[in-house]
């Protein structure tokens, strides 16, 4: 459909910890203790409080060190996605199915595109018969009240550089876009966090007034499948 992405079968759990970045321990709900891998490089303010509902999966790979992953996490405000890896395939997949419309016609969506000047990539490059758009995808999880959604939710020098490589996208007469994918199911808005990486805002406010286009998509989930919901609007 576009817009939807089947979630690998989650079993529930309770968060104890989520340490060293990448990992959290698990009660189980027989009482077992697990580690399990967390695929979030951010903070997870406020989606990361001990005590709180999880749900994980099982890979069947025997090479990992951790077979199970965090997938989601229930606050107050709703279910949280915290692997930031179902934001680009959501937005992936609705840009190959036109759900998310950039151009009339795609003649390709091509992910991991090299950025062409300089080191690292974009999320997905989307071709035209005539045109180009850059893409790079940003998993919204920060949730400041009131359906309010920020982002980053700790100082990143990647997220700043992707702004500058989006710019000069655009100032080469190409179409650079920033897409917000709100991870939390209670964002109804999304803004820069000027209050956690000003550098970050102070960017992304110029880069939009000089053409990169900036859009923010909200995230649905009932715990067996994730949905894109509707745009939402960017407070720049």
């Amino acid at each position: 459909m576009g817009d939807h992405l089947k979630l690998p079968q989650l079993q529930q759990g309770v968060l104890v910890r989520r340490y060293k970045r990448f990992l959290a321990d698990i009660e189980t709900v027989d009482g077992k203790l697990i580690t399990v891998h967390c695929p979030n490089t951010g903070a997870m303010t406020g989606c990361a409080e001990p005590g709180s509902p999880a749900w994980y999966s099982e890979s069947d790979n025997p090479k990992r060190k951790y077979p199970h992953t965090l997938e989601i996490v229930q606050t107050s405000a709703g279910y949280v996605s915290v692997n930031t890896g179902r934001a680009n395939s959501l937005i992936g997949e609705a840009l190959r199915a036109g759900v998310i419309k950039l151009f009339d016609e795609v003649t390709e969506v091509k992910a991991e595109a090299k950025i062409p000047e300089g080191n690292g990539r974009f999320d997905f490059l989307v071709t035209s018969p005539t045109e180009r758009a850059y893409v790079e995808v940003k998993s919204t999880t920060l949730h400041l009240g009131d359906g309010e959604g920020a982002f980053p939710d700790a100082v990143s020098s990647r997220a700043l550089k992707h702004i500058g490589a989006l710019q000069r996208r655009v100032d080469a007469g190409e179409r650079g876009v920033l897409i917000f994918c709100a991870q939390h199911c209670g964002i109804t808005s999304v803004r820069a966090a000027h209050e956690v990486d000003p550098d970050y805002a102070q960017a992304l406010s110029k880069a939009a007034g000089l053409g990169v286009e900036v859009l923010a998509y909200s995230c649905a989930t009932d715990l067996v499948d994730m949905s894109l919901g509707k745009p939402l609007p960017v407070r720049l």
